[in-house]
């Protein structure tokens, strides 16, 4: 912190000395060199007459003056934070719900208990032939549905594309979001049927089913020109930007109608497929 120290003398010229404080030993020290750079500046007052003997005691009123931030600078546009929000889906839906878990710690609380209430370890040994009844069957169930799971693929959806989704996407892609954020039962993975007539599992020029594409997440956005746009992010590591390349047609042909597919390349053997939808806030879906 910087002080700038100014004394009366008898010919009423007034002296100026510029002091830095160091703030760590709590004092004032006298700096030439100093550059005023995130220095605070004392300016001091005299109360006595301007023709007393610098001898004479006098009082000084030391004033801080700061220096505040420019805050009429322009910053980035609000309009363009706002459409990058990410918007979280905190919304409860069965969907989202793992019947597998469910049945399994039924099925397993019911057997222990019923267990426990056989062997008198437990009280309601009455009602310990229905628990093991109910149970046996919820737990074999349970296991089924955890065994024939297929977990929902994480969805990043910003804040435009959320509210322009109810207008402008098509009824199949709205399909498609809903299919992949929910809990399957006897799917190998998302979108197989999708992915099997478009990429041709072992036939001719197609590709081995061993190196299908995994559908990793989902992304809603809005493109530049405001159409709303559903990115599909695979993980594909046998195949090459080509192979999606020159399925382009197909991906249109099969998410269609009313949208059109690019692709593109990212990082870690991933690749987008972008679904553009053709329809604008004013017309309707067919």
């Amino acid at each position: 912190m910087t002080a700038i120290i100014s004394s009366p003398a008898a010919t009423a010229t007034i002296r100026t000395a510029i002091f830095n404080y160091d703030v760590q030993f709590g004092r004032f020290s006298n700096n030439k060199n100093n550059n005023n750079k995130g220095c605070c500046f004392l300016s001091a007052h005299s109360f006595s007459p301007p023709k007393l003997s610098p001898k004479q005691p006098h009082r000084v009123k030391l004033v801080f003056l700061t220096k505040a931030a420019d805050s009429s600078q322009a910053s980035p546009s609000s309009t363009t934070t706002a459409s990058k929000t990410i918007v979280t889906d905190d919304e409860f839906s069965l969907a989202k719900v793992s019947f597998g878990v469910i049945g399994l710690g039924f099925g397993i609380s019911l057997l222990s208990y019923g267990f426990g209430a056989y062997f008198n370890i437990l009280p309601g040994s009455e009602w310990s032939a229905i628990m093991l009844t109910y149970g046996f069957p919820l737990a074999i169930i349970g296991m089924a549905l955890k065994y024939a799971e297929l977990k929902p693929v994480p969805c990043l959806t910003y804040s435009n594309a959320e509210m322009s989704r109810e207008k402008c996407a098509t009824p199949i892609l709205k399909q498609v979001r809903n299919d992949v954020i929910r809990y399957r039962y006897g799917d190998e993975q998302h979108l197989d049927e999708a992915l099997k007539r478009i990429f041709q599992y072992g036939l001719g020029g197609g590709i081995p089913r061993r190196n299908a594409p995994i559908l990793q997440m989902i992304r809603e956005e809005v493109t530049e020109d405001g159409k709303y746009c559903l990115v599909l992010v695979f993980e594909a590591k046998a195949l090459q930007l080509s192979d999606f390349e020159k399925r382009q047609g197909k991906f249109t042909s099969f998410f269609g109608p009313d949208i059109t597919a690019e692709i593109g390349k990212g990082e870690n053997n991933l690749y987008e497929v972008r679904l553009i939808s053709n329809l604008n806030a004013n017309a309707s879906p067919s």
